[in-house]
């Protein structure tokens, strides 16, 4: 071994395995969830190790490690070994450690939350007394049961389903049903049910967020023999898509673990790396969403299914699906008042995409600490027929040309880096216009953007 003033001495072999340590580096490898002998389990070192190994060179460096029950800081020098055996001679010096701060149960709570929203096949929204809203679901399997939800609005959601072992009168209390085994009709694998209840002071008082999460993955298709003549957009959005949003999210579920040390103590280097894992897998399921609708919106035979929908109501639950994104870049969004109606002719889910779109991105686009607001108009206040909804912002605005080019496919105009497809406006766009409506924008540079969503009034709701 090398030989200094060090607290405590280990050695590894040529597969980074520690074959032998002292007091305080076994104790951090055996509470690091590692064994001995076994592969060095704190990753800081491992890395260390490793390089010092690769390149035959002595490396010492400070290192940050976590366990169960305190955060270490310790000078490690690590030495390759010059007798043959591919190992090192590991040194460790200025041993510091602190115990964990406690945990706190509400952050715990969101992360979890944030773990099921990525993994979930069916999410709903649902009002204080856990009735339906609305339902939405990236399986085919329970495409049935999402539009018989969507269909029952007001209903509870365990009219929809079955909740494994129980016998009592549904819906129970939430904190009971948060977690609970389900079973989905239409589907042969086992569900998880998890509830995120909205509102404070007290829970569930501006209703809940329902997901619903498989243990096993879906059963994998057999890809046919032919391919049929479509294009590459419905392949991927019909064929494709899928097969890959389940995995993908599964990605992202499990990056987020590692990221905020769920699965056990990690460098912040690491940490690190599985949130850039994180944001590229958000960025990859958004773009495979974006293609799916692109294939809906250019289909020949695409058409909406147009109701009696309140523009205004649509409006405000766009905003509080997005208000917490808002609130985390301290964005007010001045919504649409409780008492306000405007009566139109419009298929909900899809003037609720549109309206989630352009309210994103006026999230995303505008400057923190600034206001967004949502504003309605009728045909009485110069309309012309139309019911209209306008999204405005305070970002940078558009030039004339820009604006021209706007809600072109793909068009992201010159911005990189932003998570975009450049999609999101051009399908809002076909499906405004499938709905016998429109989508327009007013803007300059510097004064920020006037998007404005119009679809047919009900004349009849307002007699």
């Amino acid at each position: 071994m090398a030989v200094g003033p060090y607290l405590a001495r280990a050695r590894s072999d040529a597969d980074d395995r520690l074959v032998e340590a002292d007091e305080l580096l076994a104790g951090l490898q055996l509470r690091s969830g590692g064994e001995l002998p076994g592969v060095i389990a704190t990753p800081a070192l491992l890395e260390l190790v490793r390089k010092a190994r690769r390149f035959g060179l002595k490396l010492a460096r400070p290192i940050q490690a976590q366990d169960e029950r305190e955060t270490v800081t310790a000078w490690i020098e690590v030495t390759p070994d010059q007798g043959g055996t591919g190992g090192c001679d590991i040194g460790l010096a200025n041993w510091q450690a602190a115990p964990l701060a406690p945990e706190d149960p509400a952050s715990s709570a969101q992360l979890s939350a944030e773990i099921d929203r990525e993994l979930a096949e069916l999410t709903a929204r649902l009002d204080p007394r856990q009735g339906v809203l609305s339902a939405d679901t990236s399986a085919p399997e329970l495409e049935r049961l999402a539009q018989q939800m969507r269909d029952g609005v007001g209903r509870p959601w365990t009219d929809f389903i079955e909740v494994a072992g129980s016998q009592h009168q549904q819906p129970l209390h939430w904190r009971l049903l948060d977690g609970a085994q389900v079973k989905l009709p239409g589907s042969t694998r086992e569900w998880k049910a998890s509830l995120v209840p909205l509102g404070a002071p007290d829970p569930g008082s501006a209703g809940f967020e329902l997901y619903l999460t498989a243990e096993q993955p879906p059963a994998a298709r057999q890809a046919p023999v032919a391919m049929p003549s479509r294009s590459a957009g419905a392949v991927i959005g019909r064929d494709v898509a899928p097969v890959l949003r389940q995995p993908i999210a599964r990605i992202i579920a499990n990056a987020e673990t590692i990221r905020t040390r769920l699965a056990g103590p990690l460098a912040e280097e690491y940490s690190n790396y599985a949130a850039d894992i994180a944001a590229a897998g958000q960025h990859l399921l958004a773009l495979i969403d974006d293609l799916a609708d692109l294939e809906v919106v250019e289909a020949a035979e695409f058409t909406t299914a147009p109701d009696h929908i309140d523009l205004a109501d649509v409006a405000r639950r766009a905003v509080g699906i997005l208000g917490v994104r808002a609130q985390e870049r301290g964005i007010r969004i001045d919504a649409p008042d409780h008492d306000e109606s405007v009566p139109a002719i419009g298929e909900f889910r899809r003037v609720l995409q549109v309206l989630l779109n352009l309210i994103g991105n006026a999230i995303r686009y505008t400057p923190e600490g600034s206001q967004i607001w949502v504003r309605l108009t009728g045909p009485s206040d110069g309309g012309d027929g139309m019911a209209c909804v306008t999204v405005a912002d305070q970002g940078q605005g558009l030039s004339t040309e820009q604006q021209a080019k706007v809600f072109e496919k793909f068009e992201r105009l010159g911005r990189s880096g932003d998570g975009g497809s450049g999609l999101g406006l051009y399908i809002s766009r076909r499906l405004a216009r499938a709905m016998g409506g429109e989508l327009t924008v007013e803007s300059a540079p510097g004064k920020g953007a006037r998007f404005t969503l119009s679809v047919p009034a009900d004349r009849a709701a307002r007699r």
